[in-house]
């Protein structure tokens, strides 16, 4: 028996949208992250891009579980100077002008470093509101709060 592996010409991407209201935010990334990279899919390749096209809306009602992870889970990053360390909480980056950087971090480290993985984050697009720009794509709705009851923040 022969492993198979899919050509370029087999592969079919769709568009699909989600939309991030109430949605717990490590379950939503990490489903995103699946159909992004094509793990749901029966001719998965890891070397081949087979995942779908995925538009993620309202970015900015994303739910955080626990107590104090708003205040507490910090992106740090460096400005390359002396002692030039920052950072600012998820609360903070959901408040403020690009609540979207949440949702694309933690899609971001759930894909495999490397070429692969930054080619398939460049089929993911997340927006502020509910209106995006790829209505001509047709997308279809994925409901990932049908998908366990956990994924949904009530």
């Amino acid at each position: 028996m022969k492993t198979y592996s899919a050509k370029p010409s087999e592969i079919t991407k769709k568009w699909v949208i989600v939309d991030a209201e109430n949605m717990v935010l490590g379950r939503l990334a990490s489903i995103i992250a699946m159909r992004l990279r094509g793990k749901h899919k029966p001719m998965f390749t890891p070397h081949m891009d087979c995942g779908d096209n995925v538009i993620v809306i309202n970015a900015e009602k994303v739910a955080l579980t626990g107590r104090n992870k708003a205040a507490d889970s910090i992106f740090y990053w460096h400005t390359g100077h002396p002692g030039g360390i920052k950072g600012r909480s998820k609360g903070e980056l959901l408040a403020g002008k690009y609540p979207e950087r949440v949702i694309e971090k933690a899609v971001e480290r759930m894909l495999p470093e490397g070429p692969m993985g930054r080619k398939v984050l460049g089929n993911l697009r997340v927006y502020k509101g509910t209106a995006h720009p790829h209505e001509a794509q047709q997308p279809e709705k994925l409901d990932v709060a049908s998908m366990n009851s956990k994924n949904k923040r009530v």
